[in-house]
C-alpha cells in the first residue's frame, strides 16, 4: 500500500497541493491562483467555480508531477468564506463572500445586545468576519433557496457528494457549541438560520467520502480549517507555544489543551481539531492585512513584490519616524473594529520608499506582538518562542522586526506549506487510524532562528508609538 497523500490547501488568493511521502517527503507540487474581487465598501467575494477549479487544477498537477498513486485527501479551508448553493445539482446560487468581506456589519449591530451571549456560546465577537454572518447576509439579500454553508462544505459535495464540515471549521461559523463542539440551537435562531439544512460535523481526521475528480477513486480522510492545518504541522499540540500564519492575512493561534479558554483579552476560542471524536482547543487572533498590505505598496508602485521588502527596507535604518497601521481591511483581534481604516503617520518631505517598507513590516509585527501579548495573559502562561510560516516569512527583515518587538526567539518553519502539510497530516491520520499525530507529521525543524537585536526598553518604545496611533484610529466613531 502506497503511504503518499494528496494535501490541497484551497486559499484565498490561491490553492496549493502537495503529494506529500513520510519517507520521502514532498513528490510533487501543483499551484493554481484564485482571483478575489474587491468591489468598494469592504467587499470580497469570488466565484465559487473558480475556487472549485483551482482545486482540480493544483491536485492534478501534483500527481502529475509525482506520478504515483495516492492513498488518501486532505483538503484544507478558508474557513470563514460563504456562498448559497443547490445540494441537488452542487451549482452555486451566489458568489463566495471572502473571510475578508465586511457586507454583514449591519446584521452584527442588530445582533449587538446579544455579542455576550454569543462569545459565551461560540467563543467567536459579533463580527461579519465569521461566517454566520455572511450566511444570514445572504438569506436576507440574495436567495432563500438551497442551502448557505461554508466553502469547504460545498467543495467536498462536489468531490464526493458528501454534505459535512470538520468540527474546527464548524467553530468558525459562530453557530457551533464550543463546549460541545456541536450546532447550537440558540445561535441558529438568533442569527434567524434555524430553519437550515445544516451539514454533519465530523472529526478532522477520518474517511469523508471518495473522490474521483482527480481520475482514480481517493478517499478524502483528512478536513481543517486552513489555521488550524498549520497549527499542527507546526506542531503546537500543547499549551505553552503559537503559531503564526503569514499569509494574506496573519494569524496566530495558541493551543489552550482539551479545554476552551475565554478570556478578556479579546482572542477568539474555537475548536484547533477533533481527533477520534475528542477536541482539542485553541485561542486565534487575526490581522486582517499582511500579504494583502503589501500587494497594496505593491499596487502603489512603491516596491515591486514582497522580494523587494528586505532590499527595499535596508536601505535605511529604520522608518524614520514614519509609523503604519496596517488595517486596510479593518482592525480585527484584539480590538475588533473592522469599520476603521489604517494610517500612515509621521511622513516627511524626506521620507523615502525605505521608511514606508520599515513601517509596513514595524506595523505587521506590532499587531502581532499585540495578539501574542493577549495570548499570554489568557493562557496565564509564557510563550517561549513563535513558530512562524506563510510567503513572508521568507523576509528576513520582517522576521527580525517581530523577533525585536516580540523579545522572543521567532523560529521560520523549514516547511514553507504548513497548512497543506497539517491537511496531508490529517489526511494519514483518516486513513491509517492506529497512528498519533505525531507519527503523522513530518519532522519539524526550523530554516532559521531570529533573536531579539534590540533592547526591551527600545521594543516596547516602538510598540507603544504603534499603540498611540491604533488608540488615535479608536477614538474615531464607527462608519
Amino acid at each position: 500500500m502506497t503511504h503518499a497523500v494528496l494535501a490541497v490547501d484551497q486559499g484565498t488568493s490561491g490553492t496549493k497541493a502537495l503529494v506529500i511521502c513520510p519517507e520521502r517527503g514532498v513528490l510533487g507540487t501543483g499551484f493554481a491562483p484564485v482571483r478575489p474581487r474587491h468591489p468598494p465598501g469592504g467587499l470580497a467575494e469570488v466565484d465559487p467555480e473558480e475556487l472549485y477549479g483551482s482545486v482540480i487544477e493544483a491536485g492534478t498537477r501534483a500527481l502529475a508531477e509525482a506520478g504515483e498513486p495516492v492513498a488518501a485527501l486532505g483538503l484544507a479551508n478558508q474557513g470563514e468564506t460563504v456562498l448559497a448553493w443547490d445540494p441537488d445539482t452542487g451549482r452555486p446560487l451566489t458568489e463566495a463572500l471572502v473571510w475578508q468581506d465586511r457586507r454583514a456589519q449591519p446584521l452584527c449591530d442588530e445582533l449587538r445586545l446579544y455579542g455576550e451571549e454569543l462569545r459565551a456560546l461560540t467563543g467567536l465577537p459579533l463580527d461579519p468576519y465569521f461566517a454566520a454572518p455572511k450566511m444570514a447576509w445572504i438569506r436576507r439579500h440574495l436567495t432563500r433557496e438551497g442551502t448557505v454553508t461554508t466553502s469547504d462544505v460545498w467543495l467536498v459535495h462536489r468531490l464526493t457528494g458528501a454534505y459535512v464540515t470538520d468540527a474546527a471549521t464548524a467553530g468558525r461559523t459562530q453557530l457551533l457549541d464550543l463546549d460541545r463542539a456541536e450546532w447550537s440551537p440558540r445561535a441558529l435562531a438568533l442569527w434567524g438560520l434555524d430553519g437550515e439544512r445544516l451539514p454533519e460535523v465530523v472529526d478532522n481526521a477520518a474517511p469523508a467520502g471518495t473522490t474521483t475528480a482527480f481520475g482514480p477513486p481517493i478517499p478524502l480522510t483528512g478536513l481543517a480549517v486552513d489555521q488550524q492545518a498549520a497549527l499542527l504541522a507546526q506542531r503546537v499540540t500543547a499549551p505553552g507555544a503559537a503559531k503564526c500564519t503569514y499569509g494574506t492575512g496573519a494569524f496566530l493561534l495558541a493551543h489552550t489543551g482539551d479545554t476552551p479558554r475565554r478570556g478578556g483579552s479579546g482572542l477568539v476560542s474555537c475548536v484547533a481539531w477533533r481527533l477520534a471524536g475528542r477536541p482539542g482547543y485553541c485561542l486565534d487572533g487575526q490581522v486582517y492585512t499582511a500579504a494583502s498590505a503589501v500587494r497594496w505598496l505593491t499596487g502603489l508602485g512603491v516596491i515591486g513584490g514582497a522580494a523587494d521588502l528586505d532590499t527595499v527596507g535596508s536601505t535605511v535604518p529604520d522608518s524614520g519616524g514614519v509609523t503604519f497601521v496596517p488595517a486596510l481591511a479593518g482592525l480585527a483581534a484584539p480590538w475588533w473594529r473592522g469599520d476603521l481604516r489604517g494610517s500612515l503617520t509621521g511622513l516627511g518631505l524626506d521620507t523615502t520608499a525605505g521608511h514606508l517598507v520599515r513601517a509596513l513590516c514595524e506595523g505587521l509585527a506590532a499587531q502581532v506582538a499585540e495578539l501574542a501579548d493577549a495570548a499570554e495573559t489568557d493562557l496565564g502562561t509564557r510563550l517561549e518562542a513563535l513558530r512562524v510560516d506563510g510567503g513572508l516569512t521568507r523576509s528576513r527583515l520582517l522576521m527580525q522586526t517581530q523577533a525585536d518587538l516580540l523579545q522572543r526567539p521567532v523560529e521560520v518553519s523549514a516547511l514553507p506549506d504548513a497548512t497543506a502539510l497539517g491537511a496531508g497530516a490529517l489526511a494519514r491520520l483518516g486513513a491509517e487510524p492506529g497512528l498519533t499525530p505525531a507519527e503523522a507529521l513530518p519532522r519539524w525543524r526550523p530554516a532559521a532562528v531570529h533573536e531579539p537585536r534590540i533592547s526591551a526598553d527600545e521594543a516596547a518604545e516602538r510598540r507603544a508609538a504603534f499603540r498611540t496611533q491604533v488608540t488615535a484610529l479608536l477614538g474615531r466613531s464607527p462608519a
